[in-house]
């Protein structure tokens, strides 16, 4: 079958060899070949095929940086049929496990070599099925996540977003149960020597994921806390600045043009209301109303008391300082308050960051009781000069 007869033939309705006549669309033919695999190999085939026939097709355009305005990169109704087709052999690739066995590494391919010239649909779309292919582990995260953190950096917020959160979210679930010592250990150094590369967008982003992971707990230990706190000597201001952030207790690390990219159902709104329970509303409660208002009121007033509960958990952790610190992890903190002060007495940034730079380093000194000589002298210098 040639290049040019796959594309004529747009999957919306396949008719299953031998069995009926009626035409099925996409959605009906998956529900179907989930029921009865070997009754539509040969829809599989074709559809397959049309797949690959669309990829090569996308993959040329990209190696001859097509731009043509009638061309199919810009085409919605191609872009669209090439993300639903890769979604729909995402899920059909556990009922089918031998013939779409080189569909991962196609798809993953295929990102690598031509994210950066894909419409922005079709991206989240390639990116979705192979997420989905992770999640039903017929991908390992290992394989995928240079990828996934390259992603982010392609400028496309809704990707960045959703590769971001994919990150984040499987290595959480990896660790759900109990931890996986290798596992970990090799997804750290894909994003510790990502973190020591000198395109900035990827040592930003593998920052952020780190400092999210730390955050939440999943990795909180002492490589990920001292590849955060090396990242303060970076050469790059705004990934010091961030790495800074962090250290002073910030709750998250967020890019300056998406606030919400590592916001999660546990992060802390610190301009939250705070909410009281009052006796008059518990009165009620109890004594006024009918049976279903009583009900209705009562779990209002549950609702505000685990409301009351989080609260008062969320201002107990804010008041230890150490608290997310990967500061208390130093394995040399005399040598990080060394170098940082160096640093700061040398550095041309503004106020605002020497400041941030004395603090931590005066934080480091108070949590390790060290002796830093040239500190006090310098800052009694530093505030009379300002």
């Amino acid at each position: 079958m040639t290049l040019a007869s796959d594309l004529d033939v747009v999957p919306e309705a396949l008719a299953p060899s031998g069995l009926t006549a009626e035409k099925l669309s996409l959605p009906t033919l998956q529900s179907k070949m989930k029921i009865d695999p070997e009754g539509y190999q040969t829809e599989l085939s074709l559809l397959y095929n049309q797949f690959k026939s669309s990829l090569e097709l996308f993959q040329q355009q990209a190696a001859l940086n097509f731009t043509s305005i009638s061309g199919i990169s810009t085409d919605s109704t191609v872009a669209k049929d090439l993300g639903d087709r890769a979604m729909f052999l995402s899920h059909m690739t556990p009922f089918y496990p031998e013939q779409l066995a080189n569909f991962p590494t196609e798809l993953a391919d295929f990102l690598r070599s031509s994210g950066r010239s894909l419409p922005s649909g079709l991206r989240c779309h390639i990116a979705q099925a192979l997420i989905l292919l992770i999640n039903r582990k017929i991908v390992d995260i290992g394989d995928t996540l240079a990828l996934f953190m390259e992603l982010q950096t392609l400028g496309d917020r809704a990707l960045r977003k959703l590769a971001f959160s994919h990150v984040v979210q499987s290595i959480r679930r990896m660790n759900q149960k109990h931890k996986h010592e290798a596992k970990n250990r090799t997804l750290q150094n894909i994003l510790f020597s990502m973190l020591q590369q000198e395109d900035e967008a990827k040592a930003k982003q593998s920052l952020i994921t780190l400092c999210d992971l730390h955050r939440r707990k999943v990795w909180f230990d002492e490589r990920t806390a001292n590849a955060i706190c090396t990242t303060c000597f970076n050469p790059s201001s705004r990934i010091m600045i961030a790495a800074l952030s962090f250290l002073l207790d910030f709750e998250k690390i967020e890019d300056d043009d998406d606030s919400d990219v590592s916001s999660g159902e546990d992060d802390i709104n610190v301009n939250q209301p705070h909410v009281v329970l009052s006796k008059e509303a518990v009165y009620k409660a109890n004594h006024k109303g009918t049976t279903s208002s009583k009900k209705k009121k009562k779990a209002k007033l549950q609702r505000v008391a685990r409301s009351m509960k989080k609260q008062q958990r969320m201002s107990s952790e804010k008041d230890n300082l150490s608290y997310y610190s990967p500061l208390n992890h130093l394995k040399d903190a005399q040598g990080f308050a060394e170098k940082l002060f160096s640093r700061l007495q040398t550095c041309n940034e503004r106020f605002e960051v020497k400041m941030m730079m004395l603090k931590v380093i005066a934080r480091t000194v108070g949590l390790h009781r060290l002796i830093l000589l040239n500190f006090y002298p310098f800052v009694q210098k530093y505030v009379q000069v300002c």
